[in-house]
């Protein structure tokens, strides 16, 4: 691709251009032109700063990793407490966000993946599964598409060889998906029936709950693999809980009706809680703007602001501030 091979400097052209395949505490493995290979790291370098889906220049010889080249997208989640942010994927260029129609679905937790997907640059889907196991799958349709101006939406049954054509305008060649969602969604059938995997060297699949329709993790890493169609497909973990950080433009595409009535406020720091000519409280108030999706875009906004780090000071010596609650 243009964007990677740009990157190349005259002296690298001995170096073997490879992509990331697993990330693991103690080692990384990439895809070459050959198979899969194991790289040797640096002592300079460490698996926290690597992605899967990264493309890197190895040298053949030492299978040792020189250099990350520039990434196009990249999906990251803050984790608890002072932790460096978990790097999830990287040059994808469409996200799968994946849920079954049953009590997973979760419109609040949906749109916590779909803001810390648009922040990333790439483009998201939610892919709504298990369509065989409900009766009607119309009103999970009709509020996943609420959920954001012009969001795909696609319904299937992730073991049907039909799901791979489904999603196929994502899935062609020279493209990357990324599949996210929590556990026992489907995502590792949905990667087995997308890459044709025999049962061999098929991803394990677990039974969900039937008390509460939760899954075990049967994913336990993050890894990549190739699509039948010539395309390439990241399979995760399910992740237990997502904080929003570092994701202002994100949040303003998700809740960009809520942006849109902002600017008809009478006052230019209207709060949108109790000033008087506030487009976006007359919106709720009138039914145009649904409450329970203005009480959300509130939480995430404060969690935001609240996790987002600040910097502070003069220019030229700014400091960045640990994030904390703000007043």
């Amino acid at each position: 691709m243009a964007f990677f091979s740009e990157q190349l400097e005259a002296d690298e052209a001995g170096l073997a251009p490879m992509r990331i395949a697993s990330v693991h505490r103690d080692r990384v493995s990439a895809m070459s032109e050959h198979g899969p290979v194991r790289l040797t790291l640096s002592a300079q370098s460490y698996t926290t700063d690597i992605a899967v889906g990264d493309w890197v220049l190895v040298d053949p010889e030492t299978r040792l990793l020189v250099r990350r080249l520039n990434r196009r997208t990249l999906l990251q989640r803050k984790t608890e407490g002072s932790r460096p942010t978990q790097l999830i994927a990287a040059n994808v260029d469409t996200l799968l966000i994946v849920t079954s129609c049953n009590d997973d679905f979760n419109p609040a937790r949906l749109e916590r993946y779909l803001a810390l997907v648009n922040e990333s640059g790439a483009t998201p889907v939610i892919v709504l599964t298990k369509i065989d196991q409900t009766a009607d799958a119309a009103p999970y349709l009709q509020q996943a598409e609420a959920l954001q101006q012009g969001l795909d939406v696609v319904m299937l049954n992730a073991t049907d060889p039909e799901a791979a054509l489904t999603l196929a305008p994502w899935c062609g060649p020279g493209q990357t998906v990324a599949l996210v969602g929590s556990s026992g969604v489907g995502k590792s059938t949905l990667l087995n029936t997308l890459s044709h995997k025999s049962s061999d060297d098929a991803q394990p699949t677990g039974p969900i709950r039937e008390a509460d329709a939760k899954g075990r993790h049967t994913t336990t890493s993050r890894s990549l693999h190739a699509i039948a169609g010539g395309g390439w497909v990241i399979d995760t973990p399910g992740m237990r809980t997502l904080h929003v950080s570092d994701a202002t433009a994100g949040l303003n595409t998700l809740f960009a009706e809520i942006v849109e009535l902002a600017l008809r406020c009478r006052f230019r720091d209207c709060t949108h809680d109790h000033e008087p000519g506030c487009a976006v409280q007359g919106a709720a108030a009138d039914g145009t703007l649904d409450p329970a999706r203005l009480a959300r875009w509130r939480k995430l906004t404060e969690e935001n602001q609240t996790n987002t780090p600040i910097q502070t000071g003069p220019r030229g010596n700014k400091i960045t501030r640990s994030p904390g609650k703000r007043r």
